[in-house]
């Protein structure tokens, strides 16, 4: 490392004609120049410059010399600019992680104006309701619903979005008006889970009132766009976010169930390997995914 500064000072010496106007460049001495030109030819062991009273010329082997450290130091001018503008403006690639049920028109209506505002900045997206490992797969953001586990990564919480028991008109024709929670036990239950083991609904109802169940589900998924569609063919009862159902509970396609009683919101997050230092890229896709979740 010692040598490629070498390399960069005499570079810039020969760059401005002499060693003080090189000094005043380098916010160095003259002297601390000279003493660097001079460690650079007693490492090359040869001569690179000619000094007058009045002025530096190259030698044979320093004009070839020269133009070796000229091209470093420019890689390393153009590498300085490449890591300002990383730095400064959206460029490069935006790697975002997020679960399937973000897929749809959510993330474009997010992440579109950006993109369209600057040019040079490209998307790559992986939809998965499982967690990724963000270091392997150089994930810039992952957006990540619900409890979130510890974990050495930067959670900044969003949103919470309100969770709807819901199910197709069909369903609960066949099923007899749902008055009380005690009637959603036996039921069919579409749930978002790779686990097929029983799991406890928590509901919340009037003056305070608070209902644990013990829910078997008929149908697991890990995967809330298929728990979705299940229930909207009349397979049974969903949990499912509001703002992704809106439409359907508009159109009567999905009824609420008990919706006197409200289920635990669901925590909305983005989550980056790290909170320093972070890119332009980073910084105003957060700020655009952030503005966006809110207004939900």
């Amino acid at each position: 490392m010692e040598q490629l500064k070498r390399m960069a000072v005499f570079a810039t010496v020969v760059d401005n004609g002499s060693m003080v106007a090189a000094a005043e460049v380098l916010g160095m001495t003259a002297s601390a120049v000279s003493q660097q030109i001079r460690r650079l030819e007693e490492s090359t062991q040869i001569s690179l410059l000619h000094r007058t009273t009045r002025k530096l010329t190259l030698t044979e082997a320093g004009a070839t010399f020269y133009r070796s450290c000229a091209q470093v130091l420019e890689l390393a001018q153009q590498a300085e600019q490449r890591l300002a503008e990383l730095r400064d403006a959206p460029v490069g690639e935006l790697r975002i992680a997020a679960p399937v049920g973000f897929a749809g028109a959510r993330l474009c209506a997010a992440l579109a104006p950006l993109l369209a505002a600057h040019r040079q900045l490209r998307l790559k997206l992986f939809f998965h309701d499982e967690q990724i490992d963000l270091i392997e797969q150089r994930i810039d953001i992952a957006i990540r619903v619900g409890n979130l586990e510890s974990s050495s990564l930067v959670a900044r919480h969003i949103a919470d979005w309100n969770s709807v028991l819901c199910a197709a008109p069909a369903y609960l024709a066949r099923q007899g008006p749902i008055d009380r929670p005690e009637q959603l036990i036996g039921l069919d239950w579409l749930s978002l889970s790779a686990n097929p083991q029983p799991q406890q609904l928590i509901l919340r109802g009037p003056g305070g009132a608070e209902q644990r169940l013990r829910i078997d589900s008929r149908i697991c998924s890990n995967n809330i766009i298929a728990a979705r569609e299940f229930a909207l063919a009349g397979m049974g009862i969903s949990l499912q976010p509001e703002p992704e159902i809106r439409a359907e509970l508009a159109s009567g396609r999905l009824l609420r169930v008990l919706p006197e009683w409200q289920a635990p919101q669901l925590g909305i997050y983005i989550v980056t390997p790290r909170r320093d230092a972070q890119p332009a890229k980073v910084r105003y896709a957060i700020e655009a995914l952030r503005q966006h979740l809110l207004a939900v």
